[in-house]
């Protein structure tokens, strides 16, 4: 199974395929997504990770897209980025974006704003990050146990007890 390794800087996954624009880093392929389309195959892998990159592109839509196109159906695709209540999401002049735990729902089957892309994931997991202390009062678990609290919680709480980080896995769905 090949595994692409998106915006991998410095620290490429161990045997990953790197792919950055920078061409100091560890990227076995120099490109920019925000170019429009990865010089990859469709459905070339069974793994994509964005890790503390989807914040920079121009295009959040076209990038997941551009991701689908390139993953075969089942794929995995991790997308790990700053909550958008994080000091760090807001004191980076480079992210562009400021996503929440449902900023997603745009590619689920079950999101009210699929007629945005006709990109379909399957929401395998979403993990909300919380600063130390909140984790450490249990409030991390309690969030990530249930959807509804998550929803509560983005809706009344997120400014009292600020989000850390998101991990969101999907599963690529592809006729």
């Amino acid at each position: 199974m090949l595994v692409l390794d998106v915006g991998c800087g410095r620290n490429k996954r161990p045997g990953a395929i790197g792919i950055d624009r920078n061409r100091d880093t560890a990227a076995d392929v120099v490109a920019d997504i925000d170019s429009g389309k990865l010089p990859f195959r469709d459905g070339t892998f069974g793994e994509v990770w964005l890790v503390h990159v989807i914040e920079h592109v121009a295009d959040v839509i076209a990038t997941v897209e551009e991701v689908h196109r390139i993953s075969r159906p089942g794929a995995r695709i991790v997308i790990e980025t700053p909550h958008y209540t994080d000091f760090s999401s807001f004191c980076d002049p480079t992210h562009r974006w400021h996503l929440n735990s449902f900023s997603f729902r745009y590619f689920t089957e079950a999101g009210s704003f699929s007629y945005y892309s006709r990109s379909r994931l399957r929401e395998r997991r979403v993990y909300v990050k919380l600063l130390r202390l909140w984790k450490l009062l249990g409030f991390e678990l309690a969030l990530n146990k249930s959807k509804a609290f998550r929803k509560f919680w983005e809706h009344y709480l997120c400014f009292v007890i600020r989000g850390k980080a998101l991990i969101f896995e999907f599963e690529v769905l592809k006729p």
